[in-house]
């Protein structure tokens, strides 16, 4: 039977204190309600015990008593994931916020960033020289799980994913080991961390290929929700046969409010966000095609890329209620639309959306196999969210995102990107690596066989 972390003695726990530099928080503590917050509101998980790390020995000693008293653990970065998968009841946090530091080198562009950072933070180092990482759409995301899920943003029609320009990582295994892991050395575990999770271990520290990224030109443009399917079919053509110095994702959206002008407040939309990396003179010739379907709004121009990851920060601060539902799409066709206008013109509360996020360009040609990101073929990773800042809606969002899914998902690919799915159990799991799953049972039986790193995305020791 597993044990919790109550039914330890107290002397054991003291021990374990004396070996850390980082503290640990009890449901005793004064602070331990406000340390299980995490960024979706919905999630409600009491632990027995957080370790807040502050170095790969602390994160070392956790891996090692956790193990050795057969509890239960999570392992939190950001804590941003939709499941709130950072989290477990009555077991260990092992918590990597107090990790962080990004260093730059500019000799080679490339950038060392710790377990525990936030992707606004390493926008702030970044942007001075010039440089950035592809990296997802909200700067308060942990650097962690986005990059071990895949990260798809603003640049992976131009870069790729995220996974796609991690050069190296340092690890903590479940036996308590630390590893260095890239195209030499413990080949096959980086192979795994490419997009399997955190299914092998503990990353402790990133080395990622950064890219000349300055300035940018992008925005959103907003269509009337009744011209979805006019919308859709449009970008369909438009994205997959643009150059890769352009990006931009569809939605069925509201507009909640301020920032936007009050006549568009509350009021269902079909709207692209879109980011130009090319030269900032040949901008408004690149857009010429876009604005020349007369959006009702647009609010397009130049600005520093931190700008761009920071657009949604203020609309989507932590706390709010998520709920997920996620899939690929090869296609966008009559039938898609028309259920993509039938939900977008029913959406519950003012911050529940839908995005598809492009797959082209530069994304789409790493190999199938090159990594266990499966759906380099598919044209969008698709996303619908119920949001909401009150628990008395929790329902109402969920059905919705529920019903839109299951409305959609005849139509889809089959699997999902896991950094936006649910605990969804196995068989959905097994569908989003497709033919990468057996590969990654086996790499899980070598460094984690009895899957002691099991609250994420699980993928079972073969």
């Amino acid at each position: 039977m597993k044990n919790i972390v109550k039914d330890l003695d107290t002397s054991i726990i003291e021990e374990f204190s004396s070996q850390l530099r980082g503290r640990i928080v009890m449901p005793e503590n004064d602070d331990y309600n406000e340390t299980r917050k995490v960024y979706n509101g919905m999630i409600d998980k009491h632990p027995g015990m957080f370790v807040m790390c502050v170095d790969v020995a602390d994160v070392i000693a956790s891996v090692n008593f956790g193990r050795e008293n057969n509890l239960l653990i999570a392992i939190r970065g950001g804590g941003h994931n939709g499941g709130g998968l950072g989290l477990c009841n009555d077991g260990l946090v092992i918590d990597l916020s107090g990790i962080k530091f990004v260093r730059v080198d500019t000799s080679n562009n490339t950038v060392r960033v710790g377990g525990g950072n936030l992707w606004g933070e390493v926008d702030h180092a970044t942007h001075p020289f010039g440089l950035a990482i592809p990296a997802g759409i909200i700067s308060t995301t942990g650097v962690g799980g986005l990059t071990l899920g895949g990260g798809v943003g603003h640049l992976s029609r131009k870069y790729g994913l995220t996974i796609d320009n991690l050069l190296e990582a340092d690890m903590v295994l479940a036996d308590g080991s630390f590893v260095t892991v890239n195209k030499d050395q413990n080949q096959d575990l980086f192979w795994a961390i490419r997009g399997g999770g955190g299914n092998f271990g503990i990353v402790t520290s990133f080395k990622f290929q950064a890219h000349p990224v300055k300035n940018v030109f992008g925005g959103p443009t907003l269509w009337p929700i009744d011209q979805t399917e006019e919308i859709m079919e449009w970008y369909h053509k438009f994205i997959i046969n643009a150059p890769d110095i352009l990006n931009g994702f569809i939605a069925t959206l509201i507009i909640p409010g301020p920032p936007f002008p009050e006549h568009l407040h509350n009021k269902q939309f079909c709207g692209i966000v879109w980011c130009y990396t090319g030269k900032m003179d040949k901008a408004e010739e690149a857009f010429k095609p876009i604005l020349a379907k007369n959006p009702l709004f647009q609010h397009v121009g130049e600005m520093p890329y931190p700008s761009i990851q920071t657009l949604f920060d203020g609309l989507m601060p932590s706390g709010l209620q998520w709920y997920w539902r996620a899939d690929f799409f090869n296609e966008l066709g009559p039938e898609v639309r028309a259920e993509h206008l039938k939900f977008g013109s029913n959406i519950p509360t003012p911050l529940s959306q839908m995005h598809l996020y492009p797959i082209s360009g530069a994304a789409s040609r790493v190999g199938a196999k090159d990594t266990p990101w499966a759906y380099r073929d598919a044209n969008y990773a698709g996303v619908i969210v119920g949001v909401d800042p009150d628990p008395k809606n929790a329902d109402k969002i969920t059905n919705w995102c529920k019903d839109y899914w299951e409305a959609l998902h005849p139509y889809s690919s089959g699997g999902a990107y896991s950094n936006f799915m649910m605990d969804e159990g196995q068989e959905r799991v097994k569908a989003s690596y497709k033919d990468n799953y057996e590969r990654l049972t086996l790499i899980k039986k070598k460094y984690d066989p009895n899957n002691l790193f099991r609250v994420n995305q699980n993928i079972k020791p073969s």
